[in-house]
């Protein structure tokens, strides 16, 4: 399973992950069109943030990628440095992506009203959470395989 998971990720490139993201951004918004509640005026100018928003989310999903590259690249050699420095890699990106979160809240509410920005605040932390599991889930701990052995 370790493997088979090593080697999913490892074979993906740019391009497939351009288009999952592309496709997922799509089902995504759809998804957010049937949970967040918008009436006239509030549907143009949330759709207007909402994709600037997604085009700053993915960037910041990629680097997610990356990072997840680094460490399965890296996974049966890790030492201490390079371990240090994922982690750190990790929460940086946690944090900016809680911090991109709270400032389209921010301009959500200030274009959509309070209850927009509440269901897209949700939405995206529901998204993110879902995401986040699913990554723990297929890829291994830190010094799991060392366990296994």
């Amino acid at each position: 399973m370790v493997a088979l998971t090593f080697f999913a990720f490892s074979q993906s490139n740019k391009e497939e992950v351009d288009l999952e993201q592309a496709t997922f951004g799509k089902d995504k918004k759809a998804m957010a069109a049937e949970f967040i509640q918008l009436e006239g005026a509030q549907k143009d100018a949330f759709w207007t943030t909402y994709d600037e928003y997604e085009t700053k989310r993915k960037a910041l999903g990629k680097q997610r990628i990356d990072l997840l590259h680094k460490y399965v690249d890296n996974y049966a050699t890790l030492d201490d440095a390079t371990t240090d420095n994922i982690v750190k890699e990790m929460m940086k990106l946690q944090v900016q992506t809680d911090k991109l979160i709270a400032t389209y809240y921010d301009k959500v509410k200030k274009g959509s009203g309070v209850k927009a920005a509440a269901q897209f605040y949700q939405f995206e932390n529901y998204i993110l959470a879902a995401i986040r599991s699913a990554i723990m889930e297929n890829i291994p701990l830190i010094g799991e395989a060392d366990q296994k052995k």
